[in-house]
């Protein structure tokens, strides 16, 4: 594997890369890196393909331009493109987990003549929502339920990344627990804020690290997000509900591409995402694979790397 720096059109890129041959791309989520696939790139650059993992627009050694709305889901699915065509291919499948996961179903959607499949993990394809901005949907549901406020909401305020950025290594350490699959169910985050709170504030301070997670890959996540800030990455949350105002074009598109959703059953993602995660075949003409992996969290390329890797590659060689 080796890592290097990319030009696409308007982004310089920090990719992680290994093989040759069909071109596989792994679009991470927050707050993760390139690096958060190295498990996948390894084992599919060994299978005879071009797998490639970059740092998303905002993180890590990727360029992080200023304007928040330089994050909408345009720009970063262009990216995707840009990347492709620089690195030589007219065709890949992309592979997307958390935020990389909306961002992957997108490129499928917009782009289905260049992204041939899409192969997502923890988050299902949410189609455009027609009765207006996702944000106030959200509030209603956790309203509705008592449940306080959800994060996503909570990070919409402009200085909602100050408390990552006043302490990076609690911040990162606190958030990978609470999602992780071997949290105890009762110490996991529900994704729900109680009035008051904050998402850190909600959990303990003397949170562990997960068990897959070494000290040395623990310290490449402090060590980029000490250096670039968690501004970047909270754009693209701000940018959810102009996301929705610069998308009617696509109310009620549907995946047409091979497809496939692995998603961990401790996932506290499914607390808010278990309609769209119900409804996924109502939506996607070519549903290859559609599985629950026992025991799993949200981190689950990095926690079940085998058992992804299994799964993504009979993907890959059924196409």
């Amino acid at each position: 594997m080796q890592t290097r720096l990319i030009q696409t059109d308007g982004l310089s890129q920090q990719i992680l890369e290994h093989g040759s041959g069909s071109l596989v791309l792994f679009i991470h989520g927050f707050p993760e890196l390139g690096v958060s696939w190295r498990a996948q790139v390894e084992a599919l650059g060994e299978a005879g393909f071009h797998a490639v993992a970059p740092d998303m627009r905002g993180y890590g050694g990727t360029d992080r331009p200023q304007a928040r709305d330089a994050y909408s889901i345009l720009d970063l699915a262009g990216d995707m493109v840009d990347l492709v065509r620089a690195l030589g291919h007219e065709t890949c499948v992309v592979v997307g987990h958390d935020w990389g996961a909306p961002v992957a179903w997108h490129c499928a959607l917009m782009r289905p003549d260049l992204f041939r499949a899409v192969f997502a993990l923890s988050v299902p394809f949410q189609p455009r929502r027609p009765k207006g901005p996702p944000t106030a949907a959200m509030a209603v549901l956790a309203k509705r339920g008592g449940l306080g406020e959800l994060y996503i909401n909570q990070f919409q305020a402009d200085d909602a990344h100050a408390i990552f950025d006043a302490d990076v290594e609690t911040g990162l350490r606190k958030g990978f627990w609470a999602y992780d699959g071997a949290t105890p169910p009762e110490r996991q985050s529900t994704g729900f804020i109680p009035e008051g709170e904050t998402f850190l504030s909600t959990l303990p301070d003397d949170a562990p690290l997960p068990p897959w997670m070494s000290e040395a890959h623990f310290r490449e996540y402090v060590d980029a997000f000490t250096a670039g800030g968690f501004r970047a990455p909270f754009d693209w949350y701000r940018n959810v509900d102009r996301n929705w105002a610069l998308t009617p074009w696509l109310q009620d598109a549907r995946i047409r591409v091979p497809a496939a959703l692995v998603v961990g059953d401790r996932d506290p993602v499914r607390h808010y995402s278990g309609p769209q995660e119900a409804g996924l075949k109502d939506w996607i003409d070519d549903l290859r694979l559609q599985t629950v992996v026992e025991g799993a969290g949200h981190w689950i390329q990095q926690e079940r790397p085998n058992e992804v890797n299994r799964l993504l590659l009979e993907f890959l060689r059924g196409l």
